[in-house]
């Protein structure tokens, strides 16, 4: 965008905000009355408060706020004991993959409120996953994009001086990188693809190569949600099966690309202990690689993409806000949320996590810190899908690639199941 775009919509967005605090300040202050607010989040809570302290909405005197981490696996047990006994939270903050599941429970916001406009002039295109025909289904507040994390002793000792920019290049790293004993068994590994327990971010991979490959997964088409996974989609195969033969071939002993077996460790483990030339993770995770192994000489790059694509995509898991249905502060409860999208908030926010902002103007100013860069640069290109069950659907994931593999099913016939599978889930 042309820097004067990126102050109009800067400068639009402060106004909108502050018009909402002002209203929300104005029939508090009318009827003497104090909103006090309570966010369940998975986010961590130093993350939510540094966002809100640097936000305009912390100064409101008629506005108080309590924040109560949650952890992401009881977060749906405890979200619907709580509703059931009238002590639900005004407004919650869940990853995309938990979003759909609850949101009946969930207020939409109508666009004569927040426009559409302005949402996709300040958000990241990931985030129009939560728009639907009547409004906003939920405000994005952070995302935690896949990178590519690469061993560069590895890469050095194979005379290699680049990762791979394509999918495509990966074939010439496993026939130099992948190295087996007299046994035949793995020792050293190009890429951990192709089986499902034992690596890490599968479900989060196989979103990847879906994406890339043209099927959005889920798509949303005349008022309804609908499973797209085995849809042929204008294409001359079907995208998914694409995707599934790509990935399958790295744990296939009898193809050229084999470099990876169930037998291994997980692939978090084999890269820490230096034996992995390629792992694909999540931007979140560079502290903890860090912290296990800090004599791993690694760095990270951008994920991959296909070289027949004119498209860049990335998967990313985004954090978003959800005003609940229950709230008696409803109002309140969405200048809350909207304050936390704020530039200020957003940095803070950024500070507190090393993850990338959702707006787009302040992703135009990529750092010059080298890790953040890509972690900037792979925010902007990132996709994701509205997961009806996070769940049951890594079960289907998991159950579609063991078939594969054990050879109990056809690609095509497993991506049948669960395209059935997700379609199910999706009803409910």
């Amino acid at each position: 965008m042309s820097n004067f775009k990126i102050a109009v919509i800067a400068i639009f967005s402060v106004c909108f905000v502050v018009g909402i605090v002002l209203f929300a300040m104005y029939k508090a202050g009318a009827g003497q009355t104090t909103a006090n607010i309570t966010i369940w989040g998975t986010i961590p809570g130093q993350a939510f408060n540094a966002a809100y302290k640097a936000s305009s909405i912390s100064g409101n005197k008629y506005v108080t706020v309590n924040y109560v981490k949650k952890d992401a696996d009881s977060f749906d047990a405890d979200f619907v004991e709580a509703l059931a006994d009238g002590a639900g939270p005004d407004a919650v903050i869940l990853r995309e993959d938990s979003i759909y599941k609850n949101r009946n429970k969930f207020l939409t916001i109508p666009y004569a409120t927040y426009s559409e406009r302005t949402f996709k002039d300040q958000f990241i295109q990931e985030g129009e996953m939560f728009l639907k025909d009547e409004g906003v289904m939920a405000v994005p507040l952070a995302i935690d994009p896949l990178v590519m994390y690469w061993n560069r002793d590895i890469f050095t000792n194979n005379l290699v001086s680049q990762p791979p920019k394509y999918w495509d290049e990966i074939y010439g790293l496993v026939k130099t990188m992948t190295r087996r004993d007299s046994s035949g068994n793995v020792m050293q590994s190009a890429i951990s693809f192709g089986e499902y327990n034992n690596v890490t971010n599968a479900k989060a991979i196989l979103s990847l190569l879906f994406l890339q490959a043209g099927t959005p997964i889920v798509s949303y088409t005349n008022g309804a949600y609908l499973s797209v996974l085995s849809s042929q989609l204008n294409s001359q195969v079907l995208p998914g099966q694409a995707a599934l033969d790509y990935y399958t071939q790295f744990s296939n002993p009898t193809s050229a690309a084999y470099s990876w077996n169930r037998s291994l460790p997980s692939s978090l483990n084999f890269f820490l202990s230096g034996n992995l030339s390629l792992y694909v993770g999540f931007a979140s995770e560079i502290f903890s690689i860090q912290q296990k192994n800090p004599n791993l000489n690694f760095d990270v790059t951008n994920i991959p993409q296909d070289r027949q694509s004119k498209t860049k995509i990335d998967f990313a898991h985004m954090y978003a806000g959800a005003i609940v249905k229950q709230s008696k502060s409803a109002s309140a409860a969405f200048s809350v949320i909207i304050a936390l999208t704020e530039p200020a908030a957003q940095t803070a926010m950024e500070a507190a996590t090393n993850l990338p902002p959702v707006r787009r103007d302040l992703l135009a100013n990529k750092p010059s810190d080298p890790f953040r860069s890509v972690f900037y640069s792979s925010a902007l290109v990132s996709r994701s899908w509205l997961d009806p069950d996070s769940t049951a659907t890594g079960n289907t994931f998991r159950d579609m690639i063991e078939s594969i593999t054990s050879g109990q099913a056809r690609v095509s016939e497993a991506l049948g199941n669960a395209n059935s599978s997700i379609d199910s889930l999706l009803l409910k």
